[in-house]
């Protein structure tokens, strides 16, 4: 029996807007250590490369360097408040549902931590769609590293050559290019337009992915 065809996606900027949250846990940080605040463009623009990373180049930005603590307080303050302003991007369920009716399943591949991945999905009511987590804590590895993305198909028991990996930044590009996986650059999300080299498709909205998943797999 030949494997479901796995659609792989990545969450901030791709699935859920979590710009508003990002942003406001970031300025706590910064107002609690009397540093100035970023607007949310500028937080965007940082987003991607997981937490740790995040806060560095926040504190990088204001002439800084983040300390271990520094990075715990906003993890801890951003898994307690990820979900006050966090929405789904429009048409995922509608778009997640045709596909699952046409013999695909979903896995998520972010470098967002397992905790707070966990509070977004169960907030917004997405986890019953994934068959397999693959969150930045995860595996000893994470994006740009193939084996993140591997190790989330093998998870899901999926097939990397019947998977497309689908998110809005370069290391969704280059996971799946390492693991010969083709990709969609997800242009509605954060990533600069510049992000989408190498991609094998560019979806303009979530609902393209109906037509273009399949498309790459024909």
């Amino acid at each position: 029996m030949a494997s479901l065809a796995t659609l792989v996606l990545d969450l901030d900027g791709t699935i859920v807007d979590s710009l508003p949250d990002l942003t406001a846990a970031l300025n706590r940080l910064m107002a609690a250590r009397g540093l100035a605040s970023f607007p949310a463009p500028s937080v965007a623009a940082m987003v991607g490369d997981g937490t740790t990373k995040l806060v560095e180049r926040a504190f990088a930005a204001r002439s800084g360097e983040a300390r271990k603590d520094d990075i715990e307080a906003f993890v801890a303050d951003y898994t307690a408040h990820a979900t006050e302003a966090t929405r789904t991007f429009p048409g995922v369920e509608e778009t997640l549902g045709r596909l699952k009716a046409s013999g695909w399943q979903f896995a998520l591949c972010t470098n967002k931590t397992i905790a707070a991945t966990h509070a977004v999905l169960g907030a917004l009511g997405l986890a019953h769609w994934f068959a397999a987590l693959g969150c930045g804590d995860t595996f000893p590895v994470r994006k740009p590293n193939p084996a993140h993305l591997l190790g989330t198909l093998d998870a899901a028991g999926g097939d990397p050559r019947r998977a497309v990996m689908a998110g809005d930044h370069a290391n969704d590009i280059a996971v799946a290019k390492g693991a010969s996986v083709p990709s969609i650059f997800a242009a509605w999300g954060y990533g600069a337009r510049s992000m989408a080299e190498g991609a094998s498709a560019v979806a303009e909205r979530f609902t393209d992915l109906r037509t273009l998943g399949p498309k790459l797999l024909s």
